[in-house]
């Protein structure tokens, strides 16, 4: 009967015991400080999904298009279409270096790749910079949890120096303090630290194949810029006018007998 009476027991404490947010509320202010975060981490998250994927970043049918203007030799029509701002992407902009350095320099099919090269670093560091701010929150929220867990520890051992019956109440909030901090802190931290290392692997893949789209691009300009030369050698050297015939002239002996 005592037994039945303890499971009885158990089962109404159970009944009447905290929720989700009675825990959340027993963080305190850095519990709160840990949600925030938690709400702008999710916000980060959604819009890297969004931007760092293929369609966004290599459109198909702006690889199409650029192919087919520069395979027939319209570089002026291929910077046009890179440089209008409703084709803004990660492959117009590094392609927008190049072209533009291929026509306004002399040597632009030497140094072309050198502009796309840079190009390429620069767009790809500016990714990379996007998702700091979730590396961030996620090397962070530890921490912070560590402070909650600090903070909550000081309070017991304050609770229990007031003398040896302290208020149970308090002791016991204060070491709620202590354990849900730490909790909420890794809860955020770990998805935080997978998923930024995750956008970064899917930022490398895309840089890759970046790389190699935009090199068979430029291999169109090179095509055309070697065709030029050889047009002009296959017309052979310029002639100049035939010169006229030379008139006769009188020689020593042609006069007349004098």
């Amino acid at each position: 009967m005592t037994f039945i009476t303890t499971i009885l027991a158990q089962a109404a404490d159970a009944d009447t015991g905290s929720t989700w947010l009675d825990t959340i509320n027993s963080g305190g202010a850095v519990g709160y400080i840990i949600i925030g975060l938690s709400v702008f981490a999710l916000a980060l998250i959604i819009m890297h999904v969004v931007q760092i994927r293929r369609s966004a970043l290599i459109p198909p049918a702006q690889l199409e298009q650029i192919d087919q203007l520069l395979g027939r030799g319209d570089v002026t029509g291929g910077l046009e279409y890179c440089l209008d701002p409703a084709n803004d992407s990660y492959l117009t902009r590094i392609l927008t270096a190049g072209l533009t350095r291929f026509q306004k320099s002399a040597f632009g099919v030497f140094e072309i790749k050198n502009a796309i090269e840079e190009a390429g670093e620069d767009q790809t560091a500016r990714l990379y910079r996007s998702t700091d701010a979730l590396g961030v929150i996620g090397s962070i929220a530890p921490l912070l949890g560590l402070l909650g867990t600090v903070w909550g520890m000081i309070g017991a051992f304050d609770a229990l120096r007031h003398g040896a019956t302290p208020n149970h109440e308090e002791l016991a909030g204060n070491i709620s303090l202590a354990l849900v901090t730490t909790l909420m802190g890794l809860i955020l931290a770990i998805p935080c630290v997978a998923l930024y290392r995750y956008f970064g692997n899917r930022i490398d893949a895309f840089a890759s194949e970046a790389a190699m789209e935009i090199e068979r691009l430029v291999l169109h300009l090179e095509s055309t810029a070697a065709a030029a030369p050889a047009r002009g050698q296959a017309m052979g050297p310029a002639r100049g006018p035939r010169p006229a015939p030379s008139s006769p002239t009188a020689g020593p002996g042609a006069g007349g007998a004098s």
